[in-house]
């Protein structure tokens, strides 16, 4: 999501994303040294203690400048 949005509208920081995507855990260890979780053409190292994204690929290549993950837990519904 942009790191900096004008006018949101009323609209919560989430509802501003510009991409989302559902990610499930590798069992794999990223160069981080984090949990690994990939799906939707994203692969993510998070960190579990803190749920801060600490590497992340977007269909192959990382977030441009003025971009942030956020990690959300998913509900189904």
């Amino acid at each position: 999501m942009p790191e900096h949005v004008e006018d949101r509208g009323g609209a919560a920081v989430e509802d501003s994303a510009v991409r989302t995507a559902v990610v499930e855990a590798t069992g794999e260890r990223g160069a981080s040294g984090y949990p690994r979780y990939a799906g939707h053409g994203v692969v993510a190292d998070i960190d579990p203690g803190t749920r801060t994204v600490e590497a992340l690929l977007v269909d192959g290549s990382e977030l441009d400048y003025g971009l942030t993950a956020l990690v959300r837990d998913w509900q189904p519904g």
